[in-house]
Formats: structure tokens, sequence, C-alpha cells
């Protein structure tokens, strides 16, 4: 496996425990996100680098750069339609222009002048932006929030055609940490290595919450 990981009670030390943060896997060209499938989506998208055959353009597809938060939706892959869980590299200045573009995924008054305006700025982005809590492997509640991205429209198709560096099927990987997970053995779990994502842009991260 490519991802760089490292034990989870060494990083959960070193992340914020609260408030809103990306956390991410990144380099100075890439960042990788988690997306779960069904197999026949996820074989197509590993064995050919892209998304296509039964993937939906027509539908919205959300995307997490914390790998615990996609373990907590997809159950650690044992969620129906959710049984391979995919590591996706992508073009960082792909992932800043994600973030750019997102727009709350419900109204915020601090950020928008008015729900009118919200829902203007809604209806003309392909990207929305939800903050979640985060969670322990457990999948007990934190305090500090996840960010996932949702991606429709002409974001969504360059995404799965342009902006993928590269694409691993990192299931085996979900299962075994699983398996320690319900173990309850956290001095054993490995996780992929993630920290604090840096969003230079004052305007972009205030806009954002940070």
């Amino acid at each position: 496996m490519k991802l760089l990981t490292t034990s989870y009670l060494t990083q959960t030390a070193q992340l914020p425990q609260d408030g809103r943060h990306i956390v991410a896997q990144y380099d100075e060209t890439s960042v990788v996100v988690y997306q779960a499938y069904c197999p026949a989506i996820a074989h197509f998208a590993v064995e050919r680098g892209y998304f296509g055959g039964e993937f939906s353009f027509s539908r919205m597809s959300w995307i997490k750069p914390n790998f615990l938060w996609m373990m907590y939706r997809s159950g650690w892959g044992t969620k129906a339609g959710q049984e391979v869980t995919l590591a996706i590299r992508i073009k960082r200045s792909a992932f800043d222009t994600i973030l750019a573009n997102a727009v709350h995924s419900s109204f915020v008054p601090e950020v928008y002048t008015s729900e009118a305006e919200w829902k203007q700025t809604v209806a003309q982005s392909s990207v929305r932006l939800q903050w979640d809590p985060d969670h322990h492997p457990s999948g007990a509640k934190l305090e500090r929030r996840a960010i996932q991205l949702g991606l429709r429209n002409e974001v969504l198709a360059q995404y799965a055609h342009d902006w993928i560096v590269d694409i691993q099927d990192i299931s085996d990987f979900v299962q075994h940490q699983h398996q320690v997970v319900r173990s309850h053995d956290w001095t054993r779990l490995l996780v992929p290595s993630e920290a604090v994502y840096p969003v230079t842009d004052p305007v972009i991260a205030k806009r954002l919450q940070l």
C-alpha cells in the first residue's frame, strides 16, 4: 500500500482536539481523499485510473480527506454499497480549487449576507461543504469537526477524469484495522498519516470557517 501509515495514538495526540480542521494526507503536489463504493464501481476505477462504468455523474459524489471519518461513514467497509474503500490521490491544485468553490450545505449567517444569497450561491456552485463531528475509531463523536465535500456537474467530471493522480484499493488494510478496532486495542491500530491541511488564503479560510 502506497499510503504512509502511523500509530493511531501517536497521530491523535498531534491533532487538534476541537474546532473545524481539514485533516488529510498530503504532500507538495497531491492530497489523498477517500470514497467507498460497491465492487463494480471501485474495480473499474482502480483498473483504469479514473471513474466511469456504473459511476453516476448525475448525482453528487462526496469525498472525505479524513480516513477515520470515511471509516465511520462506511462502517469500516461493512455497509452495503461501500464494501471497497478507495484512497484517491488528486492534484493538490485541484483540491485547492474544490475548497475555493465550496458552498455550505446549510445557511450560515456568519458567511452569507442573507438566506436568499446563500440559496443563489448554492444553485450556482458545483461543490458542497459540510462539517460534521469527527469520530473516534469506535464510532464515538469527537469535539473536532471533519470536512466532507460534495462534487457535481463540471467539477465532478474534472475530478473523475482529470484530477486523479492515483487510485488504490485499500480494503484489505481497512479490514485488518477493523479487526484491531473490534479488539479495542488502540495501541495496535494503524491509520494513514494525516495532518492539518493549510489553507493559506485568508478569505477562503474564513469562508470555510476554519
